[in-house]
């Protein structure tokens, strides 16, 4: 083989000495690292992951929001706080810091000033627990229930404007615009939704994969639950002035169309009222024998008089249907519960339903439902088999049978009981033997977390920031 004139061979020593420079340069950091990681310690794999663990920490700074539930018997402030994952964490031995006072801000009615200043104490304590350079990123919000909600004039208004002053000038903590206002009940089944939901672990999952909430309180009840995009297109055209049926929610990077109604009215004190007037003027099938009297409800009277021949199981859920409009069928090209109302469509996120409230204290009183137990499954049809058991009982013997029930709600035992039945299966369409989840308190981590709204806002208003 032919040599190429001007190449000549050239051996290892001459190349090194021709590339010397370039391997001093590349030489002196690699001796350099070497004797750095000669001179550290080894470190086991358990340390390497506790080394991890501070700045984890040090880049996911905990989250704080304070909730004032402001209800018609007193102030409450409730303090929660969040890691990055949006869990709970404890403040102080507690999830949370919960501080209440009487009397409510209606009761400052002629005096705003005064009824802002009712709630200075729990200010204080809330912002004090809130370290101080995460006071300017913590959301703060006043909801106020029934108790404003029913004055007249603008006696309300100038209550929530004292109290957004007072926010404002005593607080470091950051003001959400419309964070102090008059809730209705629409908000507080969304709020409760989202509350049950996240103490199951269901937020960030799909809608389907979520539970219902059904809230019977004392004078609406409100039921909500995840649809799916179909739903939500499907959903009726509201008039002005009315609440939309759906109501967007984004929650821990998943956005969620959640149907929400409140039917006022036919929360369980006011049902009591509706079906008396069905039968006003006479005595009532839903009433234990024995009893005649007077019912006071949103400052009207009721006579009270039970029929000579004992309470009907059968007569009263007819009048509690009544009561219900539950044949009203003024919407026809679409499912309702009742009254002509929406029902949502239906769908997976409604096949777990958890009712809460006067459901569970019910079913506690009559014996169908251990009250020390926080969560019970139960059928709709159990509701009317202690109906019957009830409406057959005389008020002089339900004294002794019903000792949890209090001596002002035994006369409405069989009422109650037959109408909460009625609700479920004749207005929100349940079948009798579809299994229910009574809840009282859902269990988070070794806690046990009241099944109430402020969580939810709290949830809304981090996951809003975070």
């Amino acid at each position: 083989m032919l040599k190429r004139p001007g190449l000549r061979h050239e051996s290892l020593s001459d190349k090194i000495y021709r590339f010397r420079g370039v391997l001093l340069i590349v030489s002196v950091p690699l001796l350099l690292i070497t004797f750095v990681l000669f001179l550290m310690p080894a470190t086991s794999p358990s340390q390497s992951l506790s080394i991890r663990k501070v700045p984890s920490d040090l880049r996911s700074p905990k989250s704080y929001a304070v909730i004032f539930d402001a209800g018609s018997s007193g102030s409450r402030v409730h303090v929660f706080c969040f890691d990055h994952r949006l869990d709970l964490l404890p403040i102080g031995k507690d999830l949370e810091l919960f501080v209440q006072i009487k009397p409510g801000l209606s009761a400052f009615a002629n005096d705003p000033r005064e009824a802002a200043n009712s709630l200075v104490t729990l200010l204080d304590q809330a912002q004090n627990v809130v370290p101080k350079d995460l006071r300017p990123k913590t959301p703060v919000r006043v909801g106020a229930t029934a108790g404003l909600r029913a004055l007249g004039g603008d006696a309300s208004d100038r209550i929530l404007q004292a109290v957004r002053d007072l926010l404002k000038h005593r607080s470091t903590l950051k003001s959400e615009p419309n964070g102090v206002a008059v809730i209705d009940g629409t908000q507080e089944g969304s709020f409760q939704w989202v509350t049950i939901n996240y103490l199951l672990g269901n937020l960030g999952k799909k809608y389907s994969n979520t539970v219902g909430v059904v809230d019977l309180g004392g004078g609406s009840v409100q039921m909500a639950y995840a649809i799916s995009e179909t739903d939500v297109a499907n959903a009726p055209r509201i008039s002005d002035g009315e609440d939309s049926y759906v109501k967007e929610m984004y929650l821990m990077g998943t956005k969620y169309f959640l149907y929400v109604h409140s039917y006022l009215h036919y929360g369980l004190l006011a049902a009591r009222a509706e079906i008396l007037k069905v039968s006003e003027g006479s005595s009532n099938p839903c009433i234990l024998v024995g009893y005649h009297g007077i019912y006071k409800y949103g400052g009207e009277k009721y006579k009270v008089a039970a029929s000579p021949s004992g309470s009907n199981m059968d007569e009263c859920r007819r009048v509690a249907s009544n009561a219900l409009k539950a044949n009203e069928s003024t919407c026809t090209h679409m499912k309702c519960t009742f009254g002509g109302v929406w029902n949502g469509g239906g769908g997976d996120g409604q096949k777990n339903l958890f009712v809460a409230s006067f459901f569970f204290d019910r079913a506690a009183e009559a014996g169908f439902a251990d009250p020390n137990v926080p969560v019970v499954k139960v059928h709709p049809a159990e509701f009317e088999e202690a109906a019957k058991r009830a409406c057959e009982t005389k008020l002089a013997d339900a004294k002794t049978i019903y000792r949890r029930v209090e001596e002002d709600n035994l006369p409405f035992l069989c009422m109650d009981l037959m109408y909460q039945y009625t609700l479920l299966v004749e207005g929100f369409g349940l079948d009798p033997w579809q299994e229910i989840t009574l809840v009282k308190k859902v269990k988070y981590g070794n806690s046990l977390v009241e099944a109430a709204w402020p969580l939810g806002s709290a949830i809304e208003a981090v996951s809003s920031i975070t």
